[in-house]
């Protein structure tokens, strides 16, 4: 049998699983790879969007729960997923723009956890590298479920999601100059 490309990736790939002390080491490769991903369409982010990005990240790790997930292949960096629960506080639901249901959107401690990121360098799409990255963040997690938004244009992303357990909650705005997202959730195990 011979082996696809995609099985040699991942023989090649290490994945390393970062909390809260080991994250801000890796800043500088995670965005380098969520500049280069979100540079495209649908989201055609820019420098000042990276630099946003940038400056939000010693809060993102200092979240509750925080985890981060980085994939290297041959020592390089090529992918990374995070996320972190949320809080009672959350303004996660903020600005859902179909109906549902309060009970849903209604946070207690250790109910949900967010997934806020997921990118893979372009040449490395298509062999499963996302699917691992997203497996290990929400490996060993107490949460009941885990939730993620989307943009509904982004059709690769959005049927990954899909096929990874996730079901669409509504259409979401975060702020009124944002654009619309699929708010997705997924249960998880106990």
């Amino acid at each position: 049998m011979t082996a696809t490309a995609a099985d040699t990736v991942l023989d090649n790939l290490a994945l390393t699983v970062h909390g809260r002390g080991t994250a801000t080491a890796e800043a500088e490769d995670v965005e380098r790879i969520y500049a280069a991903a979100y540079a495209e369409s649908p989201y055609h982010e820019g420098p000042e969007d990276v630099a946003d990005f940038a400056k939000g990240w010693k809060q993102r790790v200092g979240q509750p729960s925080f985890r981060l997930v980085v994939a290297r292949l041959g020592g390089a960096a090529v992918g990374f997923t995070f996320g972190h629960q949320l809080t009672v506080e959350t303004r996660w639901w903020t600005g859902m723009i179909d109906r549902v249901d309060d009970e849903v959107m209604r946070e207690r401690p250790g109910r949900t956890f967010a997934v806020i990121e997921l990118a893979v360098d372009r040449s490395l799409r298509r062999h499963g590298v996302a699917r691992l990255l997203h497996a290990h963040l929400l490996a060993g997690l107490t949460e009941e479920r885990a939730t993620l938004l989307v943009r509904p244009e982004a059709d690769a992303a959005r049927c990954a999601y899909l096929s990874w357990g996730y079901q669409r909650l509504g259409r979401l705005r975060p702020f009124p100059d944002a654009p619309v997202y699929d708010a997705m959730v997924k249960n998880l195990p106990c």
